[in-house]
């Protein structure tokens, strides 16, 4: 939250805000890539008075987690997100032009920018995250890494129509 009764309703006058605050539930993409709830959010903002209300410009920066979408290998990095969104003041023409999912809105001069935040970080956040850009995955006969296994490992696969013949002759000519 912050207060925009430091900066007036006078067009042109701005503050600038460093501010960390605790991740709460939901940033991020369920079970796939995210910040942890409770990890540091670090806000780098400048908050200006316009016309309308307020604009909220800045960035936001949290470390994140999750697994590789391929080989199920844990994941950490850094998400840096750009936010611009402007907070119109109650009765203003852009209060009374919008709907309210269009614009958010100031409550008492009050800026709730956990919305604004979260929205910004979830749609940075990859929907299929990856250790390295070429992971090869997981192996489909064995579960194992790919990465950890040898170049030729393979699995033999017979084709179920075929496995009673094996079954009754006792393979091929090259097993015997």
């Amino acid at each position: 939250m912050i207060d925009t009764r430091d900066i007036g309703r006078r067009p042109g006058l701005s503050r600038g805000y460093q501010r960390t605050a605790p991740a709460p539930v939901g940033f991020g993409l369920p079970e796939v890539v995210g910040v942890l709830p409770g990890v540091d959010v670090e806000l780098d903002l400048l908050v200006e008075s316009v016309v309308e209300g307020v604009l909220v410009s800045g960035t936001a920066t949290a470390d994140t987690v999750g697994e590789c979408s391929r080989c199920l290998e844990p994941l950490s990095g850094t998400v840096e997100v750009d936010l611009t969104e402007l907070f119109a003041y109650p009765d203003s023409a852009t209060e009374a032009t919008t709907d309210e999912d269009e614009v958010s809105r100031l409550v008492d001069d009050l800026i709730d920018l956990e919305p604004a935040v979260r929205d910004a970080v979830v749609l940075a956040l990859p929907q299929v995250p990856l250790c390295t850009p070429d992971c090869r995955g997981l192996c489909p006969g064995c579960g194992a890494r790919w990465v950890e296994l040898e170049p030729d490992h393979t699995h033999e696969t017979i084709d179920p129509r075929w496995a009673a013949l094996k079954e009754r002759f006792g393979g091929t000519e090259e097993e015997s």
